[in-house]
This record gives C-alpha cells, structure tokens and sequence, in this order.
C-alpha cells in the first residue's frame, strides 16, 4: 500500500553546485551522495520531514537523466511515493491500466526497490514507487 511521499527528485546539470546550493543558501541537511549504477544516476539527498527532496544527475554522462536534462535541462524531474508492498502496488495498479516503465521493480538508492510509472499513465507526471530497505 502507498503509504507516503518520500521525495521530490530535481534533475540537475551541476551536481556539485547543486549540491551546495541545497545545503548553504537552502540550509538543508545533506544526507550524502549514492550512485545507482542501475539507473545510471547519482544521487544526493536532502531530509525535509516527512519527506526529502532528491537531487539527481546522469552517471559517467548516461542514462535517462542525461536525455532529460538534454531535452528540458535541469527541473523537477519526478516524485516518488513509499510503498509497504511493491509489488502488491504494481499488481494492483497494472489490473487498473497504468503503464509502467520496467516489467518489475529494480535496485535503487539506499537499497530500496523502485519502480517508475509511464507519465502517459499520470497526467505527463513521471511517478516512482519505492520500497525502503529494511532498516531505512
């Protein structure tokens, strides 16, 4: 069951200065950087109770994020709702049509599992579904 928004991700051109933007003209808590090598993406992370913003850019200069910020540069690039049971959520929504962009949920920051659906399934808004690793 969706059980809350977990984060806001921001595709962003410059890591670095976006990184610091975040923490000292925003005064944010920085949580780190993760690269996640199956979405070809590195994160930072930025608590703001009950959620977090999450800045995100291509890894090595691949992947999704890259062809994102090609097109459209840097912007909000999606939201993201936590999730007790995946792949009870995937199930459920696929029988009501939504598309997703995987045939199943993948590794993602913190050891999560995450899955994406289509935005032609969300009004053009990109939505991932996340299962925090035990623990987190």
């Amino acid at each position: 069951m969706i059980t809350a928004l977990d984060h806001i991700a921001i595709a962003v051109p410059d890591f670095d200065k976006a990184i610091k933007r975040f923490m000292e003209d925003f005064g944010l808590n920085f949580e780190g950087t993760e690269d996640v090598p199956a979405a070809k993406t590195s994160t930072a992370f930025f608590p703001v109770p009950p959620t977090s913003i999450e800045l995100v850019h291509p890894l090595n200069g691949e992947g999704p994020i890259a062809g994102y910020l090609e097109k459209k540069g840097g912007g909000l690039h999606h939201i993201c709702f936590r999730s007790d049971n995946i792949e009870e959520d995937v199930e459920r929504l696929k029988a009501k049509g939504y598309q997703f962009l995987a045939d199943a949920p993948t590794p993602g920051a913190h050891g999560s599992k995450v899955i994406f659906i289509h935005p032609k399934s969300c009004d053009g808004v990109l939505i991932e579904i996340n299962q925090p690793a035990d623990g987190h």
